[in-house]
């Protein structure tokens, strides 16, 4: 018999894949590990960068870690934990917590966190609205950033207004007021989220604690059903699709029609294809400015830009709707029940103390928990979406001097590099001589592009370094779904598994048996046949027109309050995540049995 492994690799013992070591060294060096790190335990932040990282989309993980650690440690100071370290190898970003265990030290930041997130919590509804006002400022002022141009003569009016600065000083202004905004954008971001998870593992901890026997998804339920708006572009969708039947054009909407073809076929039609046309501008601003993915990849394009998957949901939406089918979320169900377990558990409590504490926190829970879904729609969708599409321009521009090929290869430069592009148009214009570049950032950018490609084939470890004895985070384990069974589980691997079965956390309750469609990435979303059963790394919550067609998902990351977690619950989806395996075990087309209530997935 083998004995039990010891732990994961260190990270001192990962090499960088041969031949992509130039494309390595172009993350900065506070995002490279170093030997110390192994002392540390890290895991792999497949929930947020499934994929391999083009060197300028880590500025997500950095503006996002800088954030987080000052919410964490400066302004609200949780008082047992700071912020999250973080490292890149071979495009694939670790994650590592700073704890706080020093009991004086606990007590210390616990005063410091009542002062503040006690406010909060009390002044939760003004100063949330403040926080909406605060995110449609900042979009609206992404939106007046002038398009990187440059002039062949400075504007005579400037001259004559003797504005004293030339147009090119205007590129490297809007460059770093566009990463400005960013950062500034992934602080808003933050000012709510850690609170809004902190008053529901309050009122869990109580749960576990009152009631030994009740489940992860049970105390979940219990704040089910709630509007937030990253639902509402599905809404729209679904409001797109009614609208078709009811004006008599959902005859032009067939699978396989692409989106310009429809919209050029509508525009044929006269006054009721117009109408339609008219009410698909209105969905799109501001609701199609969600992405395809979570936001951390410049390639994951908003809705907006592509409108593919919110057009390849309207078929089987208008089938539906033509069969008398109900296509709305579950709301009253969701509601229903979860008033009807807040009032059971109750009744299970012993004294008016408690019963009055169980209110206090239930209350809580459901006021602030929309927040943690409705913030992603202005920070990781509609904002990020206009700060690549920003970042796009300025490829635009260094394809016009001569710096690039593709306007897309300006996301294979660092942030820093980007600058350095944007200096070297600047003093090209000035000094009517070519740009100095091209050369070398394309050879840096085939070099990278192949770098990424070779990343994508390399097995990942899910963790690296000592094993922990315990996992005492609550957020590690709620979100991403790290547990000690878990690691002890992903040390054996895929390949020592000896059962039919995948276990992983029971995240939305029903039994179905299926197809299994595998998902690698968001490209590979058209695959979903009707009934399919969706596995992949993590879902997304703008996958939600797709939901239609799948019959249950299952995911390798994510805890019992994971986005894709609480997105399954919301649409009355089968669902198990936190699996670890299941992408490497389950096969393409094989028949599986999702237990969603008991967390099981059986290969048949």
């Amino acid at each position: 018999m083998l004995d039990k492994p010891a732990g994961f690799p260190k990270p001192s013992s990962l090499k960088v894949a041969e031949g992509t070591e130039g494309a390595q060294a172009a993350y900065p060096y506070y995002m490279q590990f170093s030997p110390e790190d192994d002392e540390r335990f890290w895991f792999y932040n497949s929930m947020h960068f499934p994929e391999p990282m083009h060197t300028f989309d880590m500025v997500t993980a950095e503006a996002a870690y800088c954030a987080l650690g000052s919410s964490n440690t400066r302004v609200h100071c949780l008082p047992t934990t700071l912020g999250i370290d973080y490292r890149v190898i071979n495009g694939r970003v670790y994650i590592g917590g700073n704890a706080v265990t020093d009991p004086d030290e606990i007590e210390r930041r616990t005063k410091e966190f009542e002062q503040r997130a006690f406010y909060y919590y009390e002044h939760w509804e003004r100063l949330y609205d403040q926080w909406k006002d605060k995110m449609k400022k900042l979009i609206a002022d992404a939106q007046e950033l002038p398009k990187p141009t440059l002039p062949e003569f400075e504007p005579l009016e400037n001259v004559h207004a003797g504005k004293g600065v030339a147009s090119n000083h205007e590129l490297l202004k809007t460059y770093q007021k566009t990463l400005e905004g960013y950062f500034r954008m992934w602080h808003h971001h933050f000012e709510f989220l850690l609170l809004g998870y902190g008053a529901y593992m309050v009122f869990f901890d109580f749960c576990k604690k009152a009631f030994p026997e009740i489940t992860d998804q049970t105390i979940a339920r219990m704040v089910a059903g709630f509007e937030a708006e990253i639902f509402k572009p599905d809404e729209e969708v679904k409001r797109l699709a009614r609208k078709a039947v009811e004006l008599g054009v959902e005859g032009k909407f067939a699978d396989g029609v692409s989106a310009d073809d429809l919209i050029a076929s509508l525009e044929q039609m006269g006054a009721p294809g117009k109408e339609w046309l008219d009410q698909l501008e209105k969905s799109r601003n501001p609701w199609f400015n969600v992405n395809v993915g979570d936001g951390f990849y410049h390639y994951h394009r908003s809705w907006n830009d592509d409108l593919s998957l919110p057009f390849s949901a309207l078929p089987g939406y208008i089938a539906k709707i033509k069969a008398g089918e109900n296509i709305e979320r579950p709301m009253d169900q969701l509601k229903e029940e979860r008033q009807e377990l807040i009032d059971g558990y109750r009744d299970l409590l012993g004294t008016d103390e408690e019963r009055a504490a169980y209110d206090q926190m239930i209350e809580l829970a459901c006021r602030v928990f929309p927040y943690v879904e409705g913030h992603k729609f202005y920070c990781e969708h509609w904002y990020t979406n206009l700060f690549f599409n920003k970042i796009r321009e300025y490829g635009a521009l260094f394809v016009e001097n001569g710096l690039m090929d593709d306007a897309e290869d300006v996301f294979h430069l660092s942030r820093y590099e980007v600058e350095q592009a944007i200096i070297d148009v600047m003093t090209s214009w000035s000094n009517g001589s070519p740009t100095r570049g091209g050369a070398r950032f394309k050879a840096m950018i085939a070099e990278r592009k192949a770098a990424i490609e070779k990343w994508a084939e390399l097995d990942t470890p899910p963790a690296l370094g000592p094993v922990p004895d315990i996992i005492d985070d609550p957020a590690i384990v709620m979100l991403w779904g790290i547990t000690r069974e878990n690691l002890d589980i992903w040390m054996k691997g895929p390949a020592d598994a000896d059962s039919n079965e995948i276990r992983g956390f029971a995240a939305s309750s029903g039994v179905v048996e299926g197809t299994a469609r595998v998902i690698k990435s968001v490209k590979e979303i058209d695959r979903l046949k009707e009934g399919d059963i969706l596995v992949c790394q993590v879902t997304n919550p703008t996958w939600a027109p797709v939901f239609q067609k799948i019959a249950a998902a299952v995911s390798d990351i994510g805890g019992s309050m994971s986005h894709a977690a609480i997105v399954a619950r919301e649409y009355g989806l089968p669902a198990v995540v936190g699996t670890g395996q299941a992408t490497s075990r389950i096969e393409d087309g094989q028949r599986v049995r999702v237990d969603g209530a008991r967390g099981v997935v059986t290969l048949l």
